[in-house]
């Protein structure tokens, strides 16, 4: 199927096996979950415009999420609004914010990007993004066999300068080891850093007089967490690692400030600056009109809406409604974080329909921001809402000529 912006490419190779196995050696081990294919094996090209618009459009919603997050920070009314967990409110006020551009060093936009090619921003993962192994690995390598240009091959390098300044000396995640996609992410970026780092189990650290230590006693002082930062809130032992955290015996990475820019009540908070006409210059209030969608603490809508937890992830408490407001699809799939955090409405968007040979898919268009810089897309096929049940399929570049 070719749009203006996007065409698939290619046909499923009939010894899916040998492509799942050499996926396999190269750090991507679930191509295939449980039988069920994650991994579509055909490739989408992007049009070489619309993805310069696309990295773009990235680097200046960068510096206006940056912003915004420097107008929040230390307004704990706002800290409320955005849901950020009282718990986090004495850290993020006693740590300093870190350098412009720098508060999330390893974050992903997911936009939604029409078959025409317009470019609108569905949410900031600012925090612990998944999709590095087949952003970063599985699509460079998919592109070069199909002799497909791939804008993805500068995420190891970046991941490399991020991990250079922050320096961790550990890397976790929950379930190191058994959960395949989170165990192999940590994994990934460690090697790509080219640093001595550990990989743990978040569920195996404890805090020893405000210092976290690992399973064996060994004390953790610069960590990298694959772990949303609103769990600390509910987890046992989140108070004491955050101890740990204001005692200055542990620095995280991402930065505790990620979270502020994870909420999405921030782009609740930009939109109102924006029709406030605060805050915002005139080229920054072009982006935001662009490639922004009108999103609200309240159901205000004239016409279809989507309304979201704060803090939700995978789709989970995503909920769709039609232009009489009436609830059309909502996820099933996902955790639903809607009783936990509070719930943002945002202006409906259409993502691009493609056909594959595994049937007709919505697209959801990631892309990167590593180190301060835009990079690698990361494409995932599935329905309206793209939740756990999608599919990644790598992204590419059509070249002119």
């Amino acid at each position: 199927m070719t749009t203006q912006a996007f065409e698939v490419r290619g046909t499923p190779d009939p010894d899916r096996a040998s492509r799942v196995a050499r996926l396999r050696d190269i750090g991507f081990a679930w191509a295939d979950l449980e039988d069920e294919a994650y991994w579509l094996d055909q490739i989408v090209v992007m049009r070489e415009e619309t993805y310069a618009e696309l990295e773009a459009a990235a680097a200046k919603l960068w510096r206006v999420f940056d912003k915004a997050v420097r107008f929040v920070h230390g307004k704990r009314e706002l800290y409320e609004r955005l849901g950020i967990p009282e718990i986090l409110w004495e850290t993020l006020d006693l740590l300093p914010l870190p350098a412009e551009g720098f508060i999330s060093r390893y974050a992903r936009f997911d936009f939604a990007v029409s078959g025409e090619g317009a470019i609108k921003l569905l949410e900031l993962n600012a925090d612990t993004p998944t999709g590095y192994v087949e952003a970063a690995i599985a699509t460079p390598w998919l592109c070069g066999q199909a002799g497909i240009a791939s804008p993805n091959a500068r995420m190891a390098e970046l991941v490399a300068a991020a991990w250079a300044e922050e320096r961790p000396d550990t890397a976790a995640c929950v379930g190191y080891g058994e959960h395949l996609e989170d165990s192999g992410t940590i994994e990934a970026l460690v090697r790509h850093s080219g640093l001595n780092v550990r990989c743990v189990d978040c569920l195996e650290l404890w805090v020893d007089e405000g210092v976290l230590k690992d399973g064996q006693g060994a004390a953790i002082r610069r960590m990298f967490a694959l772990y949303p930062k609103e769990w600390l809130a509910v987890d046992e032992g989140g108070d004491a690692l955050l101890y740990a955290v204001d005692s200055g015996n542990l620095a995280l990475f991402n930065n505790p400030h990620a979270i502020l820019l994870q909420s999405k009540g921030l782009q609740a908070a930009i939109w109102g600056l924006y029709e406030l006409n605060q805050l915002y210059d005139a080229e920054e209030r072009k982006a935001i009109r662009r490639y922004m969608l009108p999103t609200y603490n309240k159901a205000v809508f004239q016409g279809s809406f989507v309304s979201k937890s704060m803090f939700g992830r995978e789709g989970g408490s995503v909920r769709m409604f039609d232009r009489e407001g009436r609830l059309e699809i909502e996820d099933r799939d996902g955790f639903d974080t809607s009783a936990l955090f509070p719930t943002v409405y945002q202006k409906r968007a259409e993502l691009a329909r493609i056909a594959t040979a595994a049937g007709d898919f919505h697209l959801l268009t990631g892309l990167f921001v590593l180190n301060g810089t835009p990079c690698g897309m990361l494409g995932r096929a599935g329905g309206p809402i793209t939740g756990n049940t999608s599919h990644f399929i790598p992204l590419g570049v059509k070249e002119r000529g």
